[in-house]
């Protein structure tokens, strides 16, 4: 892959727009998690105890973290597809 590929995918700097995935992502998690709604019961659905996975990897070190990867997760969840839907419809990403 060249980097012109990833500028177009992306519509800019690629570590620019992973950056601006990150914050949206933690943005959108933090509301959702707060409404009550949870990524992992989501997920598990979907896919096959992914969430025993995640505990797993939390359970390794990361307990500090795991409310962050929470709210990213769950905002990952929301805003990836969308994006992605977006960027492959032609609409306006920003």
């Amino acid at each position: 892959m060249d980097n012109n590929f990833l500028v177009r995918l992306t519509g800019g700097s690629p570590i620019r727009t992973l950056l601006w995935l990150l914050v949206l992502s933690l943005v959108v998690g933090f509301v959702l998690d707060t409404l009550g709604f949870d990524p992992f019961t989501l997920v598990r659905r979907l896919i096959f105890d992914f969430d025993r996975f995640v505990e797993r990897v939390v359970a390794l070190g990361f307990g500090a973290f795991s409310g962050l990867l929470r709210y990213l997760a769950w905002g990952a969840v929301v805003v990836v597809p969308i994006w992605l839907v977006m960027r492959l419809s032609g609409g306006r990403a920003r």
